[in-house]
Formats: structure tokens, sequence, C-alpha cells
């Protein structure tokens, strides 16, 4: 019973994960860029400690992918967030009816249930610091619970990051 329970569980947690998509300059040579950095005036639309989060993890990411982090990058960072609050659609339904002869009367509602939940379109950006150019971006769409927990929104971040980043650097030409 345990091992159904936790197989259900798995499965509604990696089914509700973000739904990612990628595009690139496909005449671009990935294996030329090696370093990187955040720009130095990121305008994510999220609070502090978020930026915080995400670069700390996108830091590891990018790292284990061969990238160093530089004062004189191959390659800047750009991220931003657009998010959107949600009243849950789940609810409790209630119903009270009755009838008799053949009239029938009805009064139901429902209860919301599960809280308010912040839906978030989530773009990475590469960008050519020589050329100037957008060389590949990651799109993902996510969603986690309005009044999360630190811990919470940094397991959010590193498995939405995690998503994108899978994607990065595209499959050889």
């Amino acid at each position: 019973m345990r091992f159904l329970l936790a197989g259900i569980v798995s499965f509604l947690l990696v089914s509700c994960g973000a739904a990612v998509a990628v595009d690139y300059d496909s005449q671009t040579d990935f294996s030329q860029y090696r370093s990187y950095d955040f720009y130095p005036d990121i305008d994510s639309g999220l609070n502090q400690l978020d930026d915080v989060r995400i670069m700390r993890i996108a830091d590891s990411l990018l790292q284990q992918k061969g990238l160093v982090r530089s004062a004189q990058p191959d390659i800047y960072i750009n991220f931003h967030a657009r998010e959107s609050v949600v009243r849950s659609r789940n609810t409790l339904g209630v119903g009270v009816g009755g009838s008799g002869r053949n009239v029938g009367v009805g009064v139901s509602g429902g209860i919301p249930i599960g809280g308010k939940t912040v839906e978030q379109r989530f773009t990475l950006d590469f960008v050519d610091v020589k050329a100037d150019a957008l060389l590949w971006q990651g799109i993902a769409d996510g969603k986690f619970k309005e009044k999360a927990r630190p811990e919470e929104k940094e397991r959010y971040y590193f498995s939405l990051l995690q998503k994108i980043l899978k994607r990065y650097p595209p499959g050889k030409k």
C-alpha cells in the first residue's frame, strides 16, 4: 500500500511540472561559449530574494555543464518573470435540495479549497556579449502557492531551472 501511494504521489509531482519551450539561433556553435555572467542590472519582475535564489541555482547548474562565471564573459544571462495570482479552481460542493409532487428546489454552492496560486512564465535569455545578440532562450510556465515558504520557492526554482537548462546547449548541428 505504501509503494502504491508513493507511486501516485511521484506521478502527480512529475506531471505537474513546468512546461518548457526553447528557441535558439541554429547557426550558432555553442561550444565556443565557455564563460558567462549575469546582466549587472537585471529587472526580473521578482523580489531581490528570488533574484538571488535564481542566480545561485543557475550558477550551480551552469557550472555542472562546464561553464565558468567570469568578469569578461562570452555570454550574458538575463531572466525575467511574469506572474499572476489565481484563485483555486478546486471547490468543495455543498447542496441542499428537496422535491415533491413534480416540483423540485435546489440550492448549492462551492467552498474554495487549496488557497491561491501564483502562475508564472519564466524566461531565461543567453546573449552573446560581443555581438549583443540573443543566442538562446528558454521559457517555462509553472506555478507555486502564493504563500510559499522560502524552502518551497528554492525547490520550485531549482526544478524550473533544471528543466530549462536541461535543453542547453542544443543538440549538435
